[in-house]
């Protein structure tokens, strides 16, 4: 019965949800992890989980040490589980659904500055294949703050250059279109002409993906996150950088410079906007910044 219970939830993960293996595999870890806990205990019934039960569990993860995040992750899964099974009258109750726990301290996404953007597009400057190609996947990220993975995905088909937007393939298979500046342009047309197309007849490729590792193949996400590394290597800069902060930095710049906050959420195909609202502190921790720097009275 429980197996049953498991195999059903995670069919629906994968064919109604559209969830990746991985995503699928962190969920079921999760819930055998549950079960477990449920057998040494005693019990070896989902549907008799009560409300204490969960309680019970919560206080066990949190004496085995795991991270707040963790936990989290966890009790997500167990409740993502339960509701399942409540909504196809599989349960008669949600217990993990009243459980709550206290919200973490916010942490601010961390982003570059103006100046710090320039000297990365300066050290991304070059004439070589994989020049053109990192100056567009640089362009790219945070000309229109993608996530790391749609990029990745991004197909030729899927850039309209005479409309300047690109049809991107979201979380849960959600599609959106993101517009793309004059920049972002010109440094994908120039790859794709001078880079891509010479790579791809080297080595005999035919595929529809945009951007391509130096054998010709798909980037991947460690691809691009090796590239930005040798690109901040060149650079002057000391700090990190990854792909997602390239997107914190597209949001943060269009905040800094009044744009909406709904605009915002929808370019970046954010579900809600309490996760967009955390740019809102980013900004104005800029201008205290900024204010004490420059103001006399400060």
């Amino acid at each position: 019965m429980e197996q049953n219970l498991v195999h059903l939830f995670m069919n629906y993960l994968i064919h109604e949800r559209h969830y990746s293996d991985l995503t699928k595999k962190a969920y079921l870890e999760d819930i055998q992890a549950f079960s477990v806990f449920l057998k040494e205990t005693g019990n070896d019934d989902f549907l008799s989980v009560t409300l204490p039960d969960a309680r019970i569990y919560l206080g066990y993860l949190n004496d085995k040490n795991y991270s707040r995040t963790s936990i989290s992750r966890k009790i997500s899964s167990l409740r993502a589980f339960y509701q399942f099974l409540l909504n196809n009258e599989l349960a008669d109750d949600n217990p993990f659904s009243y459980l709550n726990m206290k919200r973490k301290g916010l942490r601010l996404p961390t982003f570059f500055y103006d100046q710090e953007i320039k000297q990365l597009f300066e050290a991304a400057l070059g004439t070589g294949l994989l020049d053109y190609r990192n100056m567009a996947l640089l362009e790219v990220l945070y000309g229109t703050g993608i996530r790391v993975s749609e990029c990745v995905g991004l197909k030729v088909e899927d850039v309209d250059f005479e409309m300047s937007v690109m049809l991107v393939m979201g979380k849960g298979n959600k599609e959106r279109y993101v517009p793309f500046g004059h920049y972002a342009s010109v440094a994908l047309q120039e790859y794709m002409e001078k880079s891509r197309v010479e790579l791809m007849t080297k080595y005999a490729k035919d595929h529809p993906y945009i951007f391509i590792n130096h054998h010709g193949d798909q980037i991947t996400q460690a691809g691009i996150q090796y590239t930005l590394n040798q690109i901040i290597k060149k650079s002057t800069l000391t700090s990190n950088i990854s792909p997602h902060m390239l997107r914190h930095t597209f949001a943060t710049h269009l905040l800094d410079n009044g744009a909406d906050m709904r605009t915002v959420q929808e370019l970046l195909g954010h579900k809600s906007l309490s996760s967009t609202q955390i740019y809102a502190h980013v900004t104005k921790e800029h201008l205290q910044s900024d204010y004490k720097k420059y103001h006399p009275r400060a």
